[in-house]
């Protein structure tokens, strides 16, 4: 344990290899997951103590020495009692046993060393230890030693100079210490299962002709991670079993500090090697930009991004016999941005991007993740092309937590020419593009470049952009569902990607009239018999398709179908009735026009329009998109009726239920969600006067923000959510919401998602800030009772309020709403087109 040197001239008293089994927090040969109770390892303790024999061995009496029996015995009882639970780790125990001899032996001797090891290792490896030595110094125990030991980690790569050497991986076996330079100035205790994952990556995905380079490699990658400013020194030695018919292995042992690199001059800040990669324990967040110019773009999109969630399928269809370890990756996409459609840069003469950028969650490394995120191009369809030129996918690693590095050797760092299969991180080109910065925007406004020290958002606000260059467009792409039966799931387990059926712009005027409308129009086909405005008008198949076709003439883009009414005292439906309600109605639209003599170019649209099914079921939601619809329309945002207020536990877990069914369907179809503001029952729940900190009039619109936001934010941030580019707002326009209160909604509806601080303190940020935005305020009973109001007043049917609803709508349009759901389409359309005309 000790060198020669270290032990020259001085008497040792020894406990070689104690073994005890004691309860260890991060696990055995595999890591403890899930926060389950410690386990029992075997570790082995060895002690040497400094100590003077000449007497006991003139007088051949114990009494004069060391009792290591009674040492163990003591050691063992400390150890095993009910103090210590469970040891966090390694260097936890050493610390517990310095204790235990300092408090026990103090005075009786001046110096020990002590070794712990952990003989069942993290997988790789044979086994990981601590070394410690500590002497008293000023009638004080300190500690002016330690070393980090990683023995015997076996990993196959590929090495060798000869050809036949290049084919396939051969095993290569690694140590590794870890020791401090200069005496009483100790380094951090690495965390020894990460760094025996990271250093089997490392050798795992290298590729040197070299022992010698693979070592060096190694040595700069740990110094990378543990060096930081303390004196630090690493041992590697790489042996090669099979290099030599005759020997055992061919292996070199190297000593390396940091200043062997930096007199290299490859050591930049925060520099990481080539085949460095980083497989930590904690999760680490990732910032990945997406985009495509070929085929389904948004489809190629969406399916790269289901892939990117099955790492270890990734790399174990790749290489199934060496991808054992892949089971243990994991990546999430957390967060999501808008989806843009951009005009191309550098290379100008190729079609229109779809560029978006996303958060993942993972464990796995830069590398690793750069390796995974090429292997989803090539799947996905990216072929070898022009640099900057047209691509089905294009993935790129933005950010990697806060770090900074770059994987290039040191001559290919003077310029960004060659860029191919390194990483740099943050990515050198995210200021000077719009087409990055914009997505960043949406999710990481706040972010701090590591380099430039600056937020996303003053690099967006400070990027000089050209006047004569198109503006980048908000998207909202519809899939074509339903799924074909037949339709190939490939070799991994994620759900097929739909394909396109048309998509929208949103949030952008055009600059010269005339133009197609701005705003969408939205027909609403109510298939129940106790509609507020149109019960039992369109509850039959041939009144229902022939309501869908003149909305379609008159400029409809989308139809709204629900089976049940939310009226205030609506009767109630069961699920299978309002499936039965919608389901028919989906499926006839589809099949439009089969059997009977009419213009196909009419048929055509009609079959296509996009539907929307107006529920709050899960059950009925899926069972309409298994029919053909492309959107959900949820009043309630996807949590269900008694998700205002409720105080009741088993409610709560519906309504969590609830929220998890709706976002499973959703992404797996990848449709557009509207998610509306409503608090239960349509005609409860108005006093939002614990708002007033705004004012009196606003306090309604700082409501929406704050309760349905925050709603969103659920539905589109954290594992398993909804992309954030398919998240219409509804402020909710007659729900819950006093006249007043609609009116004031219907007047400030562009801060509903306009930048602002919201809060009391004014220091959050708007989580509904750019989203599109639908506004439903056809024949509410809220302009029945305006249009009652006063001396010439008079009452109205639902039928009765197209010329009231024309003056709402007008206003959602100037508003800036998107999508504005209407009864009458031919009277609205008109409407709209000139508002659209006014307030382009």
């Amino acid at each position: 344990m000790a060198s020669s040197q270290d032990s020259k001239d001085r008497d040792v008293i020894v406990v070689n290899d104690l073994t005890l089994l004691l309860p260890l927090a991060t696990g055995a040969q595999w890591q403890n997951l899930h926060g389950r109770p410690p386990v029992l390892q075997p570790i082995s303790i060895s002690l040497h103590i400094d100590y003077d024999i000449r007497t006991t061995a003139a007088t051949d009496d114990l009494s004069c020495s060391i009792d290591y029996a009674q040492l163990v015995d003591q050691l063992r009882d400390w150890l095993c009692s009910d103090t210590f639970r469970s040891f966090s780790n390694l260097h936890h125990i050493v610390q517990v046993i310095s204790k235990f001899v300092t408090q026990q032996y103090s005075g009786v001797f001046e110096s020990y060393d002590l070794k712990v090891s952990q003989v069942k290792a993290p997988a790789q490896c044979n086994r990981v230890s601590v070394f410690h030595r500590s002497a008293m110094v000023h009638n004080q125990w300190r500690t002016s030693y330690m070393v980090y030991s990683i023995e015997d980690l076996l990993c196959p790569t590929i090495v060798g100079v000869e050809p036949q050497e290049r084919v396939d991986r051969q095993t290569v076996i690694v140590n590794c210490k870890i020791e401090n330079t200069k005496e009483n100035v100790l380094i951090e205790a690495p965390d020894l299962r990460a760094l025996v994952k990271q250093i089997y990556e490392v050798v795992y995905h290298s590729n040197h002709l070299t022992i010698e380079s693979l070592a060096s490699s190694v040595a700069k990658g740990i110094l990378t991670i543990v060096a930081s400013d303390a004196p630090v020194k690493v041992i590697i030695s790489v042996a090669k079993p099979h290099a030599l018919p005759l020997a055992r292995s061919a292996e070199v042992i190297i000593s390396r500090t940091p200043e062997d690199y930096a007199r290299e001059g490859d050591q930049e800040r925060h520099s990481t090697p080539e085949t460095m990669t980083l497989v930590p324990q904690r999760k680490h967040i990732a910032v990945l930009a997406l985009g495509s110019n070929l085929g389904d773009r948004f489809r190629n999109i969406e399916l790269a991004l289901r892939l990117l969630e099955v790492p270890g399928e990734l790399l174990h269809s790749k290489d199934p016999e060496n991808a054992h370890h892949t089971h243990e990756m994991e990546i999430a996409v957390v967060d999501t941005s808008f989806l843009y459609e951009t005009a191309p840069m550098y290379v100008t003469d190729q079609p229109s991007f779809i560029n978006c950028a996303c958060v993942i969650e993972t464990n796995v490394s830069p590398l690793t993740l750069l390796h995974l995120v090429k292997t989803v191009e090539k799947i996905v369809g990216r072929v070898p092309s022009i640099r900057n030129g047209p691509r089905a996918v294009d993935l790129d690693i933005i950010l990697y937590d806060n770090d900074i590095f770059d994987s290039r050797p040191a001559q290919k760092r003077q310029n960004l020419d060659d860029l191919e299969g390194y990483l740099v991180v943050p990515h050198p080109r995210l200021a000077e593009r719009e087409f990055v910065l914009r997505p960043l925007n949406d999710i990481l406004p706040d972010y701090v470049h590591p380099l430039l020290n600056k937020a996303i958002s003053q690099l967006l606000q400070e990027l000089e952009i050209p006047l004569n260059e198109p503006p980048m467009q908000k998207i909202i792409p519809f899939p074509r569902l339903p799924h074909s039966d037949d339709e190939d799931r490939g070799e991994f387990s994620v759900c097929p990607a739909p394909p396109t059926l048309e998509f929208w712009n949103h949030g952008a005027s055009k600059l010269h009239f005339p133009r197609e409308c701005r705003t969408h129009l939205m027909a609403t086909l109510n298939t129940t018999p106790d509609s507020f405005s149109d019960g039992s008008s369109h509850n039959d198949i041939p009144r229902a398709m022939e309501y869908v076709r003149q909305s379609v003439l008159d400029g409809a883009s989308i139809i709204d179908i629900g089976g049940y009414s939310t009226r205030p005292g609506a009767v109630f439906v069961s699920i299978e009735e309002e499936i039965d309600r919608v389901v028919p109605y989906i499926k006839a639209i589809r099949k439009y026009g089969a059997d009977e003599d009419q213009e196909q170019r009419l048929v055509q649209r009609i079959r296509n329009v996009v539907i929307s099914v107006d529920t709050f079921r899960w059950q009925v939601a899926e069972a309409a998109l298994v029919a053909g619809a492309n959107c959900i329309n949820d009043v309630y945002a996807f949590t269900g009726p008694n998700s205002y207020k409720q105080e009741d536990e088993e409610e709560k877990q519906q309504c969590e239920a609830i929220l998890e069914c709706m976002k499973t369907i959703s992404r797996e179809h990848a449709v557009p969600v509207v998610l509306m503001h409503s608090r239960g029952d349509a005609g409860q729940n108005k006093d939002y006067a614990e708002y007033n900190y705004v004012t009196p009039e606003e306090s309604v619109v700082e409501g929406v923000r704050l309760e349905l936001g925050a709603k969103v934010d659920r539905i589109v941030k954290g594992k398993g959510g909804i992309r954030r580019w398919l998240v219409i707002i509804d402020p909710g326009i007659g729900f819950s919401k006093s006249v007043e209160g609609n009116l004031s909604l219907l007047k400030h509806a562009s801060n509903v998602t306009g930048k602002a601080s919201i809060g009391i303190s004014k220091s959050q940020r708007n989580p509904l800030f750019g989203y599109p935005q639908l506004i439903g305020v056809s024949r509410k009973s809220f302009l029945g009772t305006i249009i009652q109001f006063g001396e010439h007043g008079k009452k109205t049917e639902p039928k009765e309020r197209d010329w009231a609803t024309a003056a709402a709508v007008t206003c959602a349009v100037q508003q800036g709403a998107s999508i504005v759901r209407v009864h009458n389409v031919g009277a609205m359309s008109d409407v709209v087109r000139v508002a659209d005309a006014l307030w382009a």
